[in-house]
């Protein structure tokens, strides 16, 4: 039977880890079977965190919203059910811009919620 070493397919893949360690301390950049593991785990933690980046975001959007409406003498819940009862369709994402860039549209956006509340 023929002994396979697989000489260039291996290589290239071993560059390719290699490539990508770089940057990693001691032998998580220099040796083989370390380079393996660390680069494997590093992919399982990109593949995690870039699900949770939009959670992260999500959470800081309603954080800003909240403060914004508190400011304006409502809460944040009755505030998304307000606009939510008015037809209002914007994301969290834009309510957040306009709260930090143009509270007055905010506020208006406030009293519009609260209207419909009452």
């Amino acid at each position: 039977m023929v002994r396979v070493t697989y000489g260039a397919p291996r290589r290239q893949k071993k560059n390719r880890y290699f490539k990508q360690a770089r940057g990693f301390r001691g032998g998580r950049s220099k040796l083989w079977r370390t380079v393996r593991e660390a680069m494997v785990r590093a992919w399982a933690y990109s593949y995690r965190d870039r699900k949770q980046r939009k959670r992260h975001f999500r959470r800081l959007w309603i954080l800003r919203i909240n403060a914004a409406t508190r400011q304006n003498g409502m809460t944040y819940s009755r505030f998304i059910d307000g606009l939510n009862k008015a037809g209002i369709v914007l994301n969290r994402k834009q309510l957040s811009e306009m709260a930090i860039h143009d509270p007055k549209g905010f506020a208006a956006l406030v009293e519009q919620a609260k209207s419909v509340l009452a």
